[in-house]
This record gives structure tokens, C-alpha cells and sequence, in this order.
């Protein structure tokens, strides 16, 4: 019994896979019954429809189904295929499942017929001589893009204008097409780069002859810069042509990480920057320098032009000035000549070109060495290279006018000479000793007097001594006292000595 029930299940298997393969059978033959009917339908028309190499199976709902998703069908006259698969950001590379079963896994393939290039957001496939029938791409594909053909990637940018100046910003959009229509995916900025470059046409009649190329604008779609629209399928490039003046021709250039395309446009000659920048010493009179701004009135319309720069004085300071006054004369600006040294100016300019094309254009920075405000004169206090105060030919201290003329006597006398200065010096020494020792005589003899007057006057107190005149009292010479009895005892000695 239960023998019989295992072979009631593998028969009830066995039938349910032999339904199903006929089943895909039946969708491979009616597919290509398809192609094959709309490519005869094609070709006795002779009306053009969409080829493509791809055929997405199934409908909504069996995409919904995850075992089923991402299913597509590959025709059997295709030579070569790159798809794009979408996935979401930092999945896993995508497994490619062929008609017979096999797969296909980044890093595991025949890398002569196979080419495979795996980034954060998606994965570019390039398969040559696929195997016909569906396929299956396994993996975090994004529900909006499971699938992308690329055959014939061309870049459609705006023409540059006739007139264009060395040093100009300007904008320009562009969008992409895939084999002739416009891609609409906003997962693919991620996959294509687009570029603008100048190649010189080597023409030894302009300036440019023998200049490398020259990168000239990348265009984005981010919604940054100058781009209006992040993921609008619209790629904005802003040029900057900081190149030299010449004959150029533009390259339009689509990179992918598979293939690069370019397209050539017609060659355009670069003019050089219309603005010039002069400057008038003082012409603002004292202190002050004239900046002369003016453009070339064959190119540009004078009338239109705006001035917004800034000026960097010789000691670093920055000042911004604007010029927004139009009318048919050079625009004029003042700055401050304070310092001497190297004044800086840099200016961006805004007008309108003779055929009325607006344009921005950044000006190669004008500089110039200007001399500072005169200041008064000092005299120089050296003479002959020489300071008379420090050699001696001169006093420390100026002398007034009223003594110039005693300062020229003095000047005029000879020098003293070293025996005469040492002399008067002993002799002015000498007198200040002598007349110390005469002070301390007259100080001790004065105490003595006064000690022996008190010892006579305490011998007898209370009683008047009667006074005795004696013969010395009579004569008319005085008894000496103080400095006179000093100057009698060398008067004394030098009689004694004489005797």
C-alpha cells in the first residue's frame, strides 16, 4: 500500500514537469512565431518598427512572482549584446541564467565572449553570440529597470555659439539617446560619462598652434551647479574656456565602462578676453589711483556692460567694488593709494555681445607697482656718511642759539694737557683736606674752652670771682681766640724756627 502511494507521486510529479516544459515550449514558439511574423510583416511593407533584441516575457503579474522575474528573450540573429541591470545600492552582482539551465556569475565566465563590469548600482553585461531563447537575471534588480539594451548610445548637446571669448562661463544641456530615442532611466547618469573637449586644429595662424587638448565641460545630472533638475534626464555642462584664444574643435565624448564614443563638431575660433584693464597714477587726484575698465567695441556693446571685482592692496587687505552704471565710456573706479607695493585686480564682467548673446566672462587679474603718498623730507643726520655725535666732532646736547657763539670760543682753545689736568686736581684735593683739618682744629679747641670755663665756675659756686686787671688787660692788643690762636701757635713755631 504504501509502495503504491510513493509511485502515485512520482507519476503526479513526473506529469506536472512535463506540463511545464510544454508550456515554456509553447511561449518560445508563439515568441518566435511573433518575431518572425512582424519581421515578414517589416520587410512587405517595408515600415519601420521597433527591433529590439530583447523580449521581455510574461506580464505583470508573473514578474511580480520572484522565481519569475527579470525574464527576457534574446533573438537569434543577435552577434553581440550589453545590457544594464539596476539593482539596488550595494546588492550583490546580479546571476545570469541561460535557456539551457546554466549560469553566468561575476568573475566565473569565458572572458572571450564575455565582459563584465560591476559597480555599487548596477552591472554592465557584454555577451557575444548569446545563446537564443529567455533568459533570467537573478538578483536585487530594481522593480522600474530590470532590464536595459544598449546599441546605440549618441549625445545630443546644445550648438556652441558663433562667438565665443577666452576666459567665458557659459551653460550648455544635453540628453542621451539610446538607438534613436531618449533615455528616460534616472539610474543611468550612474553608467555613462559625458565630456566636452577642444583640440587644436594646429593652425600657425591663431595662438593656440601646438596647445594639448583641453578638457572643457562635464556634464551632469545631479541637480548641482548649474543643472536645474536632479534625475531629469536633462545633463547640464558648464563650460569654463580658461584656454588660450585660437581655432579649436569641440569633441563630444560618451563613456562608458564597456566602450567610448566621440563625435567631432565643426571647428570654432576662441577669441581673445574683449575686457582690458588699465590704471592712471593719481588719476583721482592726491592719493588716489584711476582703474580704467573698457572692452572691445567690435565684439561687444558697450552699453550692456556690468563690473563686479575686488582689489587687494600691497598689504593683503581685499575691497569689492561694483560698476553698474552703463553708457558709451570706459568704466572708472577709484582705490586708495595709501602704500607703496603691488596692487591686485580681479574682475568678472557681465555684457552682451554684438549679435545680443549675454555672457559671463571671468578677466585674467590685472596687477601693477604703485608708488605711496610723498612724504615730507628729513634731514639726513649723518654727515659724510658719519654721526658726529658718536665719533665726538659734535656735542651730545645742541646748544642754544644765544650760546653759539661761547660754544665756537670754546671749541677754538687748545686742549688741556695731562700734567696741567693732574695738578689742578692734587691742588683742588689738597684744599678741601686742609680746610677739613682747620674745621676739626677750631671744633676741638672750641669744646676745650668751654670744658675749663665750666670747671673754674663749679670750683666756687655761688660767688662772684672779682675780675683783676692785669697789664696784659691794659694793652691794646686783645688775647687771641679761636681761629686767631691757631693761626699764632704756626706763627710761634715758624718764628722759633727762624731763630
Amino acid at each position: 500500500m504504501r509502495a503504491w502511494f510513493y509511485w502515485v507521486i512520482i507519476l503526479v510529479l513526473l506529469v506536472h514537469t512535463r506540463v511545464s516544459a510544454q508550456s515554456q515550449e509553447d511561449e518560445r514558439d508563439v515568441a518566435r512565431q511573433r518575431a518572425d511574423s512582424a519581421l515578414q510583416t517589416t520587410q512587405e511593407t517595408g515600415q519601420s518598427i521597433d527591433t529590439s533584441v530583447l523580449t521581455e516575457l510574461g506580464d505583470d503579474y508573473t514578474n511580480s512572482i520572484k522565481l519569475l522575474q527579470n525574464r527576457f528573450r534574446v533573438d537569434y540573429n543577435v552577434k553581440e549584446i550589453t545590457m544594464v541591470f539596476f539593482r539596488e545600492y550595494g546588492s550583490a552582482p546580479v546571476v545570469l541564467v541561460r535557456p539551457d539551465g546554466s549560469k553566468l556569475f561575476q568573475g566565473r565566465f569565458d572572458e572571450e565572449k564575455v565582459a563584465w563590469f560591476d559597480a555599487d548600482t548596477f552591472d554592465m553585461i557584454t555577451i557575444k553570440d548569446p545563446v537564443p531563447g529567455p533568459w533570467q537575471a537573478v538578483g536585487q534588480v530594481l522593480p522600474e529597470s530590470r532590464v536595459m539594451v544598449l546599441s546605440d548610445i549618441e549625445l545630443h548637446a546644445d550648438p556652441l555659439p558663433d562667438l565665443l571669448f577666452a576666459g567665458e562661463i557659459l551653460k550648455s544641456t544635453a540628453y542621451l539617446t539610446n538607438g534613436g530615442k531618449q533615455i528616460e532611466e534616472k539610474q543611468f547618469r550612474d553608467v555613462v560619462e559625458l565630456d566636452i573637449e577642444f583640440k587644436s586644429t594646429n593652425n600657425p595662424n591663431f595662438g593656440n598652434f601646438g596647445t594639448g587638448d583641453q578638457a572643457i565641460a562635464t556634464f551632469q545630472d545631479d541637480g548641482r551647479g548649474m543643472d536645474e533638475r536632479p534625475a531629469d534626464g536633462i545633463f547640464t555642462g558648464q563650460f569654463n574656456l580658461k584656454i588660450a584664444a585660437g581655432e579649436w574643435k569641440p569633441v563630444f565624448r560618451v563613456s562608458t565602462p564597456m566602450y567610448t564614443r566621440e563625435e567631432e563638431g565643426a571647428p570654432i575660433v576662441l577669441h581673445s578676453n574683449p575686457v582690458s584693464i588699465d590704471v592712471e597714477m593719481n588719476g583721482g587726484g592726491e592719493g588716489y589711483h584711476k582703474i580704467i575698465i573698457d572692452v572691445n567695441r567690435e565684439l561687444v556693446d558697450i552699453e550692456s556692460l556690468l563690473v563686479d571685482g575686488k582689489v587687494k592692496f600691497p598689504n593683503a587687505d581685499m575691497q569689492n567694488f561694483s560698476l553698474t552704471e552703463g553708457g558709451s565710456e570706459p568704466r572708472e573706479h577709484l582705490i586708495v593709494a595709501y602704500e607703496r607695493g603691488i596692487f591686485r585686480v580681479k574682475v568678472t564682467a557681465y555684457g552682451t555681445t554684438i549679435d545680443g548673446r549675454d555672457f559671463i566672462l571671468d578677466v585674467p587679474e590685472f596687477s601693477f607697482v604703485a608708488e605711496g603718498p610723498v612724504e615730507p623730507e628729513v634731514e639726513d643726520p649723518l654727515i659724510n656718511g658719519e654721526d658726529p655725535i658718536v665719533d665726538g666732532s659734535a656735542p651730545i646736547i645742541a646748544p642754544r642759539e644765544e650760546n653759539i657763539a661761547n660754544v665756537d670760543e670754546v671749541a677754538e682753545d687748545p686742549k688741556m694737557d695731562d700734567g696741567t689736568f693732574t695738578l689742578l686736581l692734587v691742588a683742588v684735593n689738597g684744599s678741601i683736606i686742609l680746610i677739613g683739618v682747620i674745621a676739626a682744629a677750631v671744633i676741638i679747641v672750641v669744646r676745650k674752652k668751654a670744658a675749663s670755663s665750666a670747671s673754674n665756675g663749679a670750683s666756687k659756686p655761688g660767688v662772684k670771682q672779682p675780675s683783676q686787671t692785669t697789664d696784659a688787660d691794659l694793652s691794646m692788643e686783645a688775647k687771641p681766640t679761636g681761629l686767631q690762636k691757631l693761626l699764632g701757635m704756626f706763627k710761634k713755631r715758624k718764628n722759633s724756627d727762624g731763630a
